[in-house]
């Protein structure tokens, strides 16, 4: 059930396009053609399913305070958590690498539609922001932070599909001449995040439920401290009446 839970809310809830902006760089310059959209998104589904992982094992086993101490006792003071950055850097760096190799040898038409944009999401900071929120949020193991990754990338893909699928229609339609281009889009995107913020009560009802199971809780306990206070107060009246 966490598993199931923390996908669906890193798609809908987490988006990393509209819920907390990021990678909106190449979302904008990309999203002009739904073919080079998914291209780009099947890309950043691959790198964040892989690096988020890689990136949770290098916060569990070298990064965090203390996280040595598999090479020995001496370790167990060493902190190296101010590496977090240039490490998680390096790591999205290699596996973008790797992407870029893979697209230009197998797919050169999609390579040359992305152009600069393919090695830039070396620094997409929704690559970058996808591995710090695992780290921040505590993931707790590694399935958990491929289901995290991959799940973040699908959103991510999922937004950038959609703005691109839209920008298709409305080159036919009569957008006023101040809001063409990038006005329109901000728009969309804007009514789009609110739509999304919709999907935030799909996990609320489980809280909102234990939130009411502990109230009521509370009352009962309340209520039996208050049925054992009066034996006890009518026991003392009448021994001072005595």
């Amino acid at each position: 059930m966490e598993h199931v839970e923390l996908f669906f809310k890193s798609i809908f809830i987490d988006n990393m396009v509209f819920a907390t902006f990021l990678g909106m760089c190449s979302y904008l310059a990309v999203s002009k053609k739904v073919s080079t959209a998914v291209g780009l998104g099947a890309a950043v589904i691959f790198v964040l399913a892989v690096t988020v992982p890689m990136n949770w094992l290098l916060d569990q086993y070298v990064l965090r305070p203390g996280a040595l101490t598999w090479l020995g006792a001496e370790y167990a003071d060493y902190d190296l958590s101010f590496l977090s950055f240039i490490l998680f850097i390096a790591t999205i760096a290699t596996m973008v690498q790797l992407v870029e190799i893979v697209v230009e040898k197998f797919a050169p038409a999609l390579y040359t539609s992305l152009g600069i944009f393919l090695p830039l999401i070396a620094v997409n900071c929704a690559i970058l922001g996808g591995s710090l929120f695992m780290q921040s949020r505590d993931i707790a193991t590694l399935g958990l932070a491929f289901n995290y990754g991959l799940a973040s990338g699908i959103g991510w893909f999922l937004a950038i599909l959609a703005i691109a699928a839209i920008r298709e229609k409305i080159r036919y339609s009569n957008v006023p001449a101040p809001l063409r281009g990038l006005g329109i889009t901000f728009i969309i995107t804007g009514l789009m995040a609110i739509g999304f913020m919709s999907f935030g009560g799909m996990l609320t009802g489980g809280d909102e439920k234990t939130e009411k199971t502990d109230e009521a809780a509370q009352i009962e306990t309340i209520t039996q401290d208050k049925d054992a206070e009066e034996p006890l107060a009518e026991v003392s009246q009448e021994l001072n009446n005595k």
